[in-house]
């Protein structure tokens, strides 16, 4: 088995923040540890240069891996970060972590980049517990690869997802099925028009009707 890889990080900090101190202490630990391989920190006071090129625009902020926060952390959530950015998992709650703090145009901007990372929303679709605004996130962003290649190969995935046991997710996978606009998801939008719940019924059939 390949041993994790130990993840750099990245610290923006100002002299007059009164949270950085904490933060640059539990990086400082963690390097120290061995679980960072690397710490860069710059005073954004002396360097506004690094923050405009990041486009950060306030501090404390941290880049751990390929993951990026602004905002105190606690020791805990960093060390969290730090074992996700070890794994090269943990994107699912990275995009959740983003959305929770309004950050959907960061999530957009990074799927557009790199579309495979769409993937990496599904598990959102699949928490009927997740709060309103994430799950309103998620469905701006599936909403803007409609017809794309990346949506349509989730397709097996979403037709699982729209035989879930809670009608919220089965819903929204009926409307993100209809977003894929191909006839490969006929089939299981196609069982859903007998569901229990009558709006995924409705999702259902409006999702086949654009189809054609």
């Amino acid at each position: 088995m390949t041993a994790p890889a130990v993840p750099d990080a990245l610290l923006l900090l100002s002299s007059s923040c009164p949270h950085c101190p904490a933060m640059l202490q539990v990086l400082a630990d963690l390097l120290k540890a061995g679980k960072l391989g690397r710490l860069e920190v710059v005073n954004v006071a002396a360097h506004p240069e690094v923050a405009e090129t990041l486009g950060v625009r306030s501090v404390p902020w941290v880049r751990i891996g390929a993951f990026e926060l602004a905002g105190l952390r606690g020791r805990e959530e960093l060390e969290g970060w730090v074992q996700r950015a070890a794994t090269g998992e943990g994107m699912a709650d990275y995009f959740h972590t983003l959305l929770k703090d309004g950050e959907l145009a960061r999530v957009r901007a990074m799927i557009e980049a790199r579309p495979e990372l769409l993937a990496a929303l599904l598990p959102i679709v699949a928490d009927p517990e997740a709060s309103i605004n994430v799950r309103i996130g998620a469905s701006v962003i599936f909403e803007g690869q409609a017809g794309g290649v990346a949506l349509r190969a989730l397709l097996p995935q979403l037709a699982e997802l729209a035989e879930h046991g809670d009608a919220r997710v089965r819903a929204d996978a009926c409307f993100y099925l209809g977003l894929g606009r191909t006839v490969a998801a006929r089939p299981a939008l196609e069982a859903c028009l007998v569901d229990q719940d009558a709006e995924v019924r409705e999702i259902a059939a409006e999702a086949l009707s654009g189809l054609g």
